[in-house]
């Protein structure tokens, strides 16, 4: 656990490319896959798009270091009025896991969505993904559906 825990949560810019990039591939890394550079590059465009307001990202910093970052998707959703959010990716740096980086990621989803007059959060992770469960379980409520893939 890092001594020092003050940190912010801001949205991404465009200075946090190589940062981000690294904190994204860590996370994928964790998922055991990774992606080519040109999504990368257009994910990150996307991401930081007037145009592209679906899609989302904050990052969490503690002074000149992303420590964190959150991507998240505004969809619509047939059995609801308004869209429903995706929180996609969740990722905090080793260092500073327990320390309510990650907590504060949540959090600040669930403000985003709150703004965007999106009450519906949810989010996917992997059932062996042990540490963020603890976490999940303390911000959410797990679901009884199972995810199917196409063949």
């Amino acid at each position: 656990m890092n001594q020092n825990n003050s940190f912010e949560i801001r949205k991404l810019s465009k200075k946090d490319f190589i940062n981000w990039k690294s904190l994204w591939c860590n996370y994928l890394e964790f998922y055991e896959t990774s992606v080519d550079d040109l999504v990368y590059e257009t994910t990150f465009k996307k991401l930081l798009s007037k145009r592209h307001f679906s899609q989302n990202a904050l990052v969490a910093q503690q002074g000149e270091c992303l420590i964190g970052l959150v991507h998240f998707i505004y969809h619509p959703h047939n059995w609801k009025l308004e869209d429903v959010c995706y929180l996609q990716d969740l990722f905090v740096t080793k260092a500073f896991r327990g320390n309510r980086v990650g907590r504060s990621l949540i959090e600040s989803v669930y403000s985003e969505a709150d703004k965007n007059k999106t009450s519906s959060v949810y989010w996917l992770t992997q059932d062996f993904n042990h540490q963020a469960r603890k976490l999940y379980d303390n911000i959410g409520t797990v679901t009884s559906f199972i995810k199917y893939n196409r063949f």
